[in-house]
């Protein structure tokens, strides 16, 4: 019965939606998140002096990839630094279902 009522409605629908694509609302709301992500990171850790963000769940803005360098990860051990930026990320992380994290302090050019 209800196969008979949506083939007699098709001629009434313009086309097909697609849910993925070029511009998809996945990769529209990725793409906020690692913003929004950059920016309480950069809010709270002044140091940083390189930081990548990077979705790697396929656009679904469920796990992340975060790579930074900062001044204030210079004389901690990589647990603290690890610490540093899931204390900075605790409510973002909560929405999560993943997320790895790279630290290092800023090189010096010493010569």
């Amino acid at each position: 019965m209800l196969r008979h009522f949506i083939r007699a409605l098709q001629p009434l629908i313009p086309g097909r939606v697609r849910a993925v694509g070029n511009d998809s609302a996945f990769e529209r709301n990725s793409i906020r998140k690692e913003e929004q992500l950059t920016q309480v990171l950069k809010r709270s850790l002044p140091g940083i002096t390189y930081i990548s963000v990077q979705d790697i769940s396929g656009g679904c803005g469920a796990m992340f990839e975060i790579s930074i360098e900062a001044k204030e990860f210079v004389g901690l051990s990589r647990v603290k630094q690890h610490r540093l930026v899931t204390d900075s990320l605790k409510s973002e992380i909560a929405e999560m279902h993943g997320i790895r994290i790279h630290t290092t302090p800023p090189q010096s050019n010493v010569e």
